[in-house]
C-alpha cells in the first residue's frame, strides 16, 4: 500500500498510497335528348374536358377538389419552414466517454524507504502485481473521487520523477484503518475509529507507459504562457501526494504519449 509521508493540508504532501386522402368519382349524367341547354363557351369547353377524362378521380380536402383548393402553388412560409425542420429526427448526442469522468494524478515512490522497519515503496510494478484493487490513502482529493474516474501514477522521491502510467478508481472513499494501528508506519494518534482523517480509495492497475513524461518535461510545458498545464495543480502545489488534473491538461498529456506510440485507454 503507498503510503502518505505528510498530512493533506494545503501545501502539505497528501499521503502516497499506493444515444388521408378521401377519394370520388363525378358520374357523367347524359342530357336529355328533347332538351336543349345552352351553355357558355367557356362551360362547354370545361365539358368538353369533362368527357374526355370521365374517370379522373379529383381527390378532396376539406371538402374542396384539389383543383379547387390548389389552383396555385403557393410557396411554404417561414412558419411551415421551422416546422419542417423540426420534424425532421435529430442524430442523437453520444455522450464522450469523459463525460461526468475526473482525472487525478497520484504519487507515489518506487524506492525503498524504511518507515517503522517497513519498507514503503510502491511502484507502478508493484500496482501492476496486485491482483486486487490496492488502497491508496490520504485526505480532501481523495475524498472527491468517484468510481470510473482516471488517474495518473506518478513516481517522485526519485532520481527521475514522472508520470510512469495510468490507473482507474475502482471503489470510492472508506476511513483508513491503519491510521488507528500503532504499528503502521503512518499511524496517526489524532486519528480516531469515531472520526476518521484519513481516507482511502481502491484504485486497479490499467498501464504502464514505455516513455514516461518526467517532471522536467511538465515544468518546460507549464512556463510557456497559454499553455494546457500552466496551472496544473500538481505544480503549483508540488507537496500534494494527491491533485487534481483537468480534462484539458489530461488530453494534452494524452496526446503527448500517443505521440511516443502510449495510447492510453479508457
Amino acid at each position: 500500500m503507498p503510503k502518505r509521508k505528510a498530512k493533506d493540508s494545503g501545501d502539505a504532501e497528501e499521503p502516497r498510497r499506493s444515444s388521408r386522402r378521401i377519394s370520388t368519382k363525378f358520374e357523367d349524367v347524359a342530357p336529355e335528348p328533347s332538351a336543349k341547354v345552352q351553355v357558355p363557351a367557356k362551360k362547354a369547353k370545361e365539358s368538353k374536358k369533362e368527357s374526355k377524362a370521365p374517370e379522373k378521380v379529383e381527390p378532396v380536402v376539406n371538402g374542396k377538389t384539389e383543383e379547387e383548393s390548389d389552383s396555385k402553388p403557393t410557396k411554404p412560409t417561414k412558419k411551415s419552414k421551422a416546422n419542417t425542420a423540426l420534424a425532421k429526427p435529430k442524430p442523437a448526442e453520444e455522450a464522450g466517454p469523459s463525460a461526468g469522468r475526473q482525472y487525478w494524478l497520484l504519487k507515489a515512490e518506487p524506492e525503498s524507504r524504511i518507515e517503522k522497519g517497513k519498507d514503503i515503496k510502491f511502484s507502478i510494478d508493484d500496482l501492476a502485481a496486485k491482483t486486487e484493487p490496492e488502497p491508496w490513502d490520504a485526505r480532501n482529493n481523495l475524498r472527491a473521487m468517484k468510481k470510473g474516474d482516471l488517474a495518473f501514477f506518478y513516481h517522485s522521491s526519485c532520481k527521475v520523477p514522472a508520470i510512469v502510467g495510468t490507473m482507474k478508481i475502482v471503489q470510492e472513499h472508506t476511513p483508513d484503518l491503519t491510521a488507528h494501528d500503532p504499528s503502521a508506519p503512518y499511524y496517526d494518534a489524532s486519528s480516531k475509529p469515531s472520526d476518521p482523517k484519513w481516507s482511502v480509495v481502491h484504485v486497479t492497475f490499467k498501464q504502464k507507459l514505455n516513455t514516461p513524461i518526467t517532471l522536467k518535461e511538465l515544468k518546460e510545458w507549464q512556463v510557456e504562457k497559454g499553455h494546457p498545464l500552466e496551472n496544473m495543480q500538481m505544480l503549483k502545489l508540488t507537496r500534494m501526494s494527491v491533485s487534481k488534473v483537468s480534462e484539458g491538461e489530461w488530453r494534452f498529456l494524452v496526446g503527448e504519449m500517443e505521440k511516443r506510440g502510449d495510447v492510453v485507454e479508457e
